[in-house]
């Protein structure tokens, strides 16, 4: 390519980054600003500052393991602005004609852009991102030739996986009044949990109603420890993730902060657990009330698209002392059974109330079996539950989370004294 043809090649592309209306935070990150700096020191003709801008940017792509085009595709897939917000609400057909246009125009461009990385590869001799890269997913941009004609697409994508955190993010942690994601969730199986069978089904139905559009229930799972409450609760994302289902774990230090997520989760499309492990609350304590809050309702309309989901050892979440039991003596509170009973029916307040009881010997057999035939562990059966009973004992006593910790630990002894 000669040299004018090679400006006029930049001077494009620049062109169609400038001409951006909607999708400029697609191009607002590292690999982004590093391939506009390409293209301004290309213009420039500083071959120097060219081959080490490449190198940023190729470096980064190669991180991410992925060609510029599907970089591009990603960032589009879960772009958070105006278009893609309405998009989750609205068909393409009620867009109005100017921002239907506008979005079509902003796909066209970045689709030009997305088709240069050979071009200026070649232009500095250098092996291309798309060369090195594994295969990319699939989506619904890879199948279209011309991405404006995507837009039905993407509105689609956008109803069912969400844009922004919620796009990018399955699990979240809500954390000093924000938002952060999870990059890499407890992948708990509900098919590996064996001895709460009554408990799941219940969780699980009433997470279908949420789905579903429904006013579900928030649920309190109460029982011994290592039952299998928490991995249950985090079960879920695995099975519905797909169908909008987004899980945000919020520590009880965090739950005082509980009425502001619910409002900002309020009118997002997709459904929301919040998960709370391990609650139980001193008196007066600012999360207890808090909670209450958005368990019992407030002049504010119930939101719909989120629950809670909290875990707990105690039935009883308010701790009680005997010292709380009324004793008439000047400078007691009056009516001090009133305070007591708000502290024992604080657990009424949650909709469903899960009961997970101890495992008994049979059951936490079972659950060895059923955790030993999954890890595929060859040991007959006589000597896998004697063993078994032997780790409990010298261990943590029977239950869901001593059979896990036995069965990994036996994988790796059998397997590393193979």
């Amino acid at each position: 390519m000669s040299v004018p043809d090679r400006a006029a090649k930049i001077e494009f592309l620049q062109q169609q980054a400038a001409s951006l209306l909607l999708y400029q935070a697609v191009l607002n990150d590292e690999v982004g600003r590093a391939f506009l700096k390409l293209l301004q020191t290309l213009q420039d003709r500083d071959i120097l500052s060219s081959l080490r801008v490449y190198g940023v940017w190729f470096k980064a792509l190669i991180a991410d393991d992925c060609s510029w085009r599907d970089r591009l595709i990603a960032r589009i897939l879960q772009d958070d602005n105006p278009l893609t917000d309405r998009l989750q609400r609205l068909d393409v057909r009620d867009l109005p004609p100017a921002l239907a246009e506008a979005a079509r125009q902003d796909l066209q461009a970045l689709q030009h852009l997305s088709q240069c990385s050979l071009w200026i590869a070649d232009c500095l001799h250098r092996p291309a991102p798309c060369q090195i890269a594994s295969p990319p997913k699939q989506t619904v941009l890879h199948q279209h030739d011309n991405w404006a004609d995507a837009l039905a697409g993407l509105a689609d994508c956008y109803r069912r996986q969400g844009t922004g955190l919620f796009a990018r993010y399955q699990a979240l942690r809500w954390q000093d009044g924000q938002l952060l994601g999870i990059d890499c969730p407890d992948p708990v199986e509900l098919d590996h949990l064996v001895g709460c069978d009554g408990p799941k089904a219940a969780l699980l139905k009433n997470t279908e109603f949420l789905l579903a559009g429904y006013r579900a229930l928030n649920i309190l799972l109460y029982g011994s420890r290592g039952s299998g409450k928490s991995s249950l609760v985090k079960g879920l994302l695995p099975k519905y993730a797909d169908r909008g289902l987004r899980l945000i774990e919020a520590t009880k230090s965090e739950l005082k902060s509980l009425p502001t997520l619910v409002e900002q989760l309020r009118s997002i499309p997709q459904k929301f657990v919040i998960f709370t492990d391990d609650l139980s609350f001193e008196e007066d304590d600012e999360a207890f009330k808090a909670l209450k809050v958005v368990l019992e309702g407030s002049v504010t309309a119930r939101s719909q698209n989120s629950v809670i989901y909290a875990t707990s050892n105690r039935r009883h979440l308010v701790r009680e002392f005997f010292s709380d039991r009324p004793r008439p003596k000047d400078g007691d509170e009056v009516h001090a059974w009133d305070t007591m009973q708000e502290k024992l029916s604080f657990g009424d307040r949650f909709g469903l109330t899960l009961t997970f009881e101890p495992a008994n010997q049979e059951t936490y057999l079972a659950i060895v079996r059923h955790l030993a035939s999954q890890a595929q562990i060859r040991l007959n059966a006589e000597e896998l539950d004697f063993r078994a009973k032997q780790w409990a004992t010298r261990h943590n006593g029977r239950s869901g989370r001593t059979a896990r910790q036995f069965v990994d630990f036996l994988k790796a002894e059998l397997e590393v004294g193979s």
